[in-house]
């Protein structure tokens, strides 16, 4: 388990936005990281299913992330998102999501991810691409200080 798996893992130290959606880091490696939320009430739209806000954010974090995997205990990497496109196709209501990203292509700064959100059912809630920029001082495999 690498340094943001276990920094991550339950949830609990999660900063800022993200602590609000409460997601685990279930796994991050190069090209590829995977988050899994645990759906509460404050997950829910009004009509009782999952907020399609709270999976784009979450396919927003996770295509990011799959971009961005940094090695280095103690350090990140850090990408802003350029564009973001969300096609939804399922709803659930409770149980555990699990989100996916996986890092598709690239150049030094600018790359581009894909990800999918399942239930635990396995049914497909979600699809998502996305295109990040790395940000200034992230550039390298070292990243910054956490």
């Amino acid at each position: 388990m690498s340094e943001h798996e276990s920094l991550f893992a339950d949830g609990k130290d999660l900063p800022g936005f993200h602590s609000l959606l409460g997601y685990r880091q279930a796994s991050w490696e190069e090209n590829e990281a995977v988050i899994e939320l645990e759906l509460q009430p404050r997950h829910l739209n009004l009509g009782g299913v999952i907020h399609g806000g709270v999976l784009t954010s979450l396919l927003d974090i996770v295509l990011a992330q799959a971009g961005t995997y940094c090695p280095y205990p103690g350090r990140m990497r850090k990408a802003i998102t350029l564009s973001l496109t969300t096609t939804f196709t399922g709803q659930c209501s409770g149980g555990t999501i699990r989100v996916t990203g996986r890092k598709r292509a690239g150049g030094t700064r600018i790359f581009n991810s894909t990800g999918e959100v399942h239930d635990d059912q396995g049914n497909l809630l979600a699809i998502a691409e996305g295109t990040f920029r790395i940000r200034s001082g992230s550039d390298k495999p070292e990243g910054v200080p956490v």
